[in-house]
């Protein structure tokens, strides 16, 4: 009997745009009102039930745009979750707001104020106004960069995810950045990016830092570096935003070749157990339970077949309905692999149940009703 070959097929949808809003905010620690920018996801009014993981942005009366573009571009294209991106504008407070203690170096003033704000009245209003999810993100700039190194110092911080774009670390800045992230018992994501041709002193403290940094040997870490070539201080921006979402998210991605052919063909367990096994652990990462994409399954799929695991499909085809009920996808698997298990009545009758449904990737009604009339022909039924 011919086997199809399966292949990977990606589908895309398109959505509305994304929603930016505009709110003042009046804080009772700072005792002032601050201007925010917060971008919704595409769709968000519609998905009652979903979840999004929070992005803060400091600096964004001119970081804003380019971090808002990028969680639309990449979540549009599945490379990362859907997300709320929430802009504090700091153009008249922007030195008040990051101000520290020359002897201590830690936040004082109006500094400890504005950390006051972000963590016990920004994040509260933002999670009470908004479906939230758990896993949460802070960018800064230089100076605001090193702002946002004092929510790791924490016990329990309550950001999960760290970009720091050239900071202009505050001094024993990078003693207290090292011994947090060694101590550190939850998964933590924490970038950093300079470039050749960024502030001396920032370009020489910062590969220093990231020397220390390499050594750190903790298995909730996740820690990512760039030196980017031939950038500014500032060029460097367009550039490392979107290298962190995709080392921060690298676990949240479709399925890749890479992934297929180096992790999913040599395992010696299931295929299956793999898929659910990943979105598994998706779910304990970013803090949202997404549904298994279909280019996914393709690719378990294809695994089985190579490997003739047919005893996985029938357990992938019930995940598949479950998961895409409308599809018919999950009553193909169950037809293919009872077929190649020597069950043609089983085959038959998943076939027939699937015909009804919506066509997927590369299965049409016609190719549906070619392998029922196939089996009829063949068993006389």
């Amino acid at each position: 009997m011919k086997n199809y070959i399966f292949v990977f097929v990606l589908s895309f949808v398109a959505f509305a745009q994304a929603q930016v809003k505009y709110e003042t905010f009046r804080s009772i620690k700072m005792d002032q009102s601050r201007d925010l920018k917060i971008q919704l996801p595409r769709n968000y009014e519609k998905n009652e039930d979903k979840m999004y993981p929070i992005i803060v942005v400091l600096d964004a009366d001119y970081l804003f745009e380019p971090v808002a573009g990028n969680v639309d571009y990449f979540s549009y294209w599945e490379d990362m979750p859907e997300a709320i991106v929430v802009g504090v504008l700091q153009n008249k407070t922007r030195q008040e707001d990051g101000r520290y203690d020359q002897a201590s170096y830690l936040p004082e003033g109006k500094g400890a104020d504005f950390y006051e704000f972000i963590a016990q009245e920004l994040l509260p209003y933002i999670n009470d106004s908004y479906r939230t999810a758990q896993m949460r993100m802070i960018i800064g700039h230089d100076y605001t960069s090193n702002f946002i190194n004092y929510f790791l110092f924490k016990e329990d911080p309550i950001f999960q995810a760290y970009i720091n774009l050239s900071p202009e670390l505050a001094p024993t800045m990078d003693e207290r950045i090292t011994n947090a992230l060694t101590s550190i018992n939850k998964d933590i994501w924490y970038y950093v990016a300079t470039a050749t041709e960024d502030t001396g002193a920032i370009n020489k403290q910062l590969t220093e830092l990231d020397t220390q940094l390499q050594t750190i040997e903790n298995p909730t870490l996740n820690y990512g570096f760039d030196n980017f070539e031939g950038s500014s201080h500032y060029t460097l921006v367009a550039r490392a935003i979107p290298r962190a979402f995709e080392f921060i998210f690298a676990k949240y991605r479709p399925i890749s070749k890479k992934i297929y052919q180096e992790e999913i063909l040599p395992l010696e367990t299931s295929p299956y157990e793999f898929l659910t096994d990943l979105y598994d652990m998706v779910e304990e990462l970013y803090g949202v339970k997404r549904q298994i994409r279909m280019n996914d399954f393709m690719a378990i799929a294809t695994a089985i077949q190579k490997k003739e695991l047919w005893e996985d499909m029938e357990p992938l085809g019930r995940l598949a309905i479950k998961e895409h009920p409308q599809s018919m996808l999950g009553y193909y698997f169950l037809g293919f692999g009872y077929e190649q298990l020597g069950e043609p009545r089983k085959a038959l009758k998943a076939y027939e149940s699937g015909f009804s449904l919506d066509e997927a990737v590369f299965l049409t009604k016609d190719y549906m009703l070619d392998k029922v009339n196939k089996i009829k022909e063949d068993f006389g039924y």
